[in-house]
C-alpha cells in the first residue's frame, strides 16, 4: 500500500508540474498579458508600469524560470530590479514580498494572488464540504432505495424526480429556493454567510444551507440513478447469488456485498465533482452573493485581473489533482486488487 501511494503521489507531482507548464504557455506566451492586464481604459504609461510590475518585457524562459521560483521560495514585486530600488528610496510599502507558494500579486487590488485566494476560499471550501455531505449522503440512500424497490412506487417515483430535479438549472433552483423558500415563504433567513466562530453551528448551517443544497440537488438526482445502476448490476452477480444462497441476511448482502461494489465507480465521479466545486461554483456564487471562488473568478474577469485568473487555474488543476490521488488511494483500500495495477 506504501508503494502503492508514493507512486501516485509521484504521479501526482509530474502532473502538477506539467500543469504549471500548459497554464504559463496558454497566459503567457500566447499574445501579449501586459496588453491584457492593462485594460480597456489602457495608456502608454499604465502599460509600462504593468510591464516593469511583472516582467513581462523580459524572454519567455526567464518569465517561467521566476514564476517557478515564485511557487517555490517566494519572489517579489515589482519584478523589475530598477524600478524595485526606486520603490523600494520613493514608495518602499508598495515593494510586496509574495511568500511561497507565490501564485503572483494582483496590481487592481494591490495585493498577492494568495491572499486574495485566501480570503475567499474558505467560503467555498464550507459550501463544497456541506453540499458534497448532502449529495452524498441522500443520493446514494436514494439511490439504493430505487434499486432495492425496483419496479415499484417508490423506485418510479424516485426516478422520476430526479429526471426533473437533474433537468432544472442551477440557476433556476437557486433563484427559486432564494425568492420562495426564503424570501416569500420566510422558511429560511436570507441567506448571508455567518461563520461558526460568530454565530455558532446553527446559524452556520443555516446560512450555508440553500447555497448548498442549490448544488447538492443538481450532483445529488445523478447519484441517486448512477447508484441505482450499480447496485442493480451488483446484485445481479454470481457471488451476490451466493451469498444469498448461504442465508445471509439482506441487509448484510446488500451492504457488505452489493453497495461496497457499487461505490467503488461512485468514488472517481465523487472526487472530480468535489473538486470541480472546490474550484469554486460560479453560479451559485453569484445569485446567493456569497464571497467564494467563484464570485472571486467572474469579478477577475470583469477587471481583466490576468494573475487572478491564474492564479484560480491552478488552485482548481491542483484539487482535482489532489483528489484524484486520494480516490486512487481509496480505490486500493475498497479494492486491493487496484495495487497491483
Amino acid at each position: 500500500m506504501i508503494a502503492f501511494a508514493i507512486r501516485r503521489i509521484l504521479v501526482g507531482i509530474v502532473m502538477l508540474l506539467a500543469m504549471v507548464l500548459v497554464v504559463f504557455v496558454l497566459f503567457f506566451a500566447a499574445g501579449n498579458p501586459a496588453r491584457d492586464v492593462c485594460g480597456k481604459f489602457c495608456t502608454p504609461q499604465k502599460l509600462d508600469q504593468i510591464t516593469k510590475v511583472y516582467g513581462y518585457d523580459q524572454p519567455l524562459t526567464y518569465q517561467f524560470g521566476q514564476f517557478m521560483k515564485g511557487l517555490v521560495v517566494g519572489r517579489d514585486f515589482p519584478v523589475d530590479d530598477k524600478y524595485r530600488a526606486e520603490l523600494e528610496k520613493q514608495n518602499p510599502q508598495l515593494v510586496i514580498h509574495c511568500s511561497a507558494p507565490c501564485l503572483g500579486y494582483s496590481q487592481h487590488d494591490s495585493m498577492t494572488v494568495n491572499a486574495e485566494i485566501a480570503k475567499y476560499y474558505p467560503i467555498t471550501v464550507q459550501l463544497a464540504i456541506f453540499s458534497f455531505l448532502l449529495w452524498i449522503v441522500f443520493g446514494v440512500l436514494f439511490g439504493v432505495l430505487a434499486a432495492v424497490f425496483k419496479g415499484r412506487w417508490l423506485d418510479r417515483i424516485v426516478v422520476g424526480v430526479t429526471l426533473v430535479v437533474y433537468a432544472l438549472p442551477t440557476f433556476f433552483v437557486g433563484t427559486f429556493l432564494l425568492q420562495y423558500v426564503s424570501i416569500r415563504w420566510k422558511l429560511f433567513p436570507y441567506p448571508s454567510y455567518v461563520s461558526i466562530a460568530d454565530g455558532g453551528p446553527i446559524a452556520w448551517i443555516t446560512s450555508l444551507f440553500l447555497p448548498a443544497l442549490t448544488l447538492a440537488l443538481f450532483y445529488m438526482a445523478g447519484y441517486v440513478r448512477i447508484t441505482r445502476a450499480f447496485v442493480l448490476e451488483s446484485l445481479s452477480e454470481d457471488y451476490i447469488r451466493t451469498a444469498k444462497a448461504k442465508g445471509l441476511p439482506t441487509r448484510v448482502v446488500l451492504f457488505k456485498h452489493g453497495l461496497r461494489a457499487a461505490l467503488t465507480p461512485l468514488l472517481s465521479m465523487a472526487g472530480l465533482d468535489f473538486a470541480a466545486l472546490l474550484a469554486g461554483a460560479v453560479i451559485t456564487e453569484s445569485v446567493f452573493n456569497y464571497q467564494g471562488l467563484g464570485l472571486l473568478a467572474v469579478t477577475a474577469n470583469k477587471n481583466s485581473d490576468l494573475p487572478i485568473l491564474i492564479g484560480l487555474v491552478l488552485v482548481a488543476g491542483a484539487a482535482v489533482i489532489v483528489m484524484n490521488i486520494i480516490v486512487d488511494l481509496l480505490y486500493a483500500y475498497v479494492d486491493p486488487r487496484v495495487r497491483l495495477r
